[in-house]
């Protein structure tokens, strides 16, 4: 299914920025603030692609009416996954279909500021980069702002930049989604994305393995943290299994994967302690030495495992409570 809307655009002299619009269930109030801040934005040759992922609690036609309403400066295509996808899957759709020479990927949730294409657009040509990101204004959900920068409230967050990151992207992500532009020629062939990865978190793996990052370190995205965010710390985590399914087992797919299809220098050691990881939490405490030995790969993540895997339940699921929370 799908719903077009071509409208002149002021400039043709500058290249195509295609947004990428994935959503799923959008709270429709936050949706319509969202719609209004890409509308409303400076650049001015921009086209817009939207992907309803099946929502069930928000009808298709709410969502339409709600798109129409909100966007009138913009050319834009709007459709609708058969069957739900997921988010990087949706995402991985997406960029097949966009047709600019730069890919910006759009959460549901957040709001831009109106300059963020035009700068992030000059920065990364600038910069020679194959993707640019940076950091966040965070808001609660009534848009009040909570802190200044994400590594306020997530307090592990490290920006880096440059050339050779890959290794590190191995084991965590530093680049946000909703602040990347990336070159579209790399991001279309990245495809297929990983199933096991956040497309954000796999796009910059790519992009570290054959290219430079930039970072540009000023707030152009008022990111909202609420219960449902995809990427907040420990989501859907409560239990140890929950652990397990969510975080132990998703990373050692991820790097059996990413060991298949690119060439990155210790996936060998990674794919080693993702075992012993395995291992550990059902209950073979002799892996805890090959973790150990290999802690360097993620020394929080390490620390946290050896300890909480022997802890009580109710004490494992109170930690976790207060890392989502921030205060650990």
């Amino acid at each position: 299914m799908e719903s077009t809307r071509t409208i002149m655009k002021k400039s043709m002299n500058k290249p195509l920025i295609s947004i990428l619009l994935a959503l799923y269930n959008p709270n429709i109030q936050w949706l319509e603030q969202q719609l209004y801040s890409l509308d409303n934005q400076s650049y001015d040759n921009i086209e817009l692609v939207i992907i309803d992922d099946c929502s069930e609690d928000i009808s298709y036609k709410v969502i339409c009416e709600c798109i129409e309403r909100c966007i009138n400066q913009l050319q834009y295509q709007l459709f609708r996954n058969e069957k739900n996808l997921g988010s990087s899957k949706t995402f991985e759709r997406l960029t097949q279909f966009a047709k600019g020479k730069y890919i910006a990927y759009c959460d549901q949730d957040d709001i831009w500021e109106r300059d963020k294409l035009l700068i992030l657009k000059q920065f990364i040509e600038e910069e020679e980069a194959l993707v640019v990101c940076g950091d966040v204004t965070v808001i609660d959900n009534d848009g009040n702002i909570i802190a200044d920068s994400i590594t306020k409230v997530r307090k592990r967050h490290v920006f880096k930049e440059g050339y050779n990151l890959e290794q590190g992207l191995l084991y965590k992500n530093f680049v946000i989604g909703c602040t990347m532009l990336i070159n579209a020629q790399v991001a279309k062939s990245a495809i297929p994305f990983i199933d096991s990865m956040v497309h954000d978190h796999y796009l910059a793996l790519y992009s570290a393995v054959y290219g430079k990052i930039a970072v540009y370190h000023k707030p152009l995205v008022f990111y909202r943290i609420h219960e449902s965010n995809q990427t907040s710390v420990m989501a859907g985590v409560r239990t140890k299994k929950d652990y397990y399914e969510k975080r132990i087992i998703p990373f050692y797919n991820r790097i059996r994967e990413i060991s298949s299809r690119m060439r990155i220098n210790g996936t060998d050691e990674a794919l080693c302690w993702a075992q012993a990881r395995i291992n550990y939490y059902n209950g073979d405490w002799r892996s805890g030495k090959v973790i150990w030995k290999h802690r360097n790969l993620n020394k929080t993540t390490a620390i946290f495992e050896l300890v909480s895997a022997r802890m009580p339940e109710f004490l494992f699921s109170r930690i976790i409570k207060l890392i989502q929370e921030g205060r650990l």
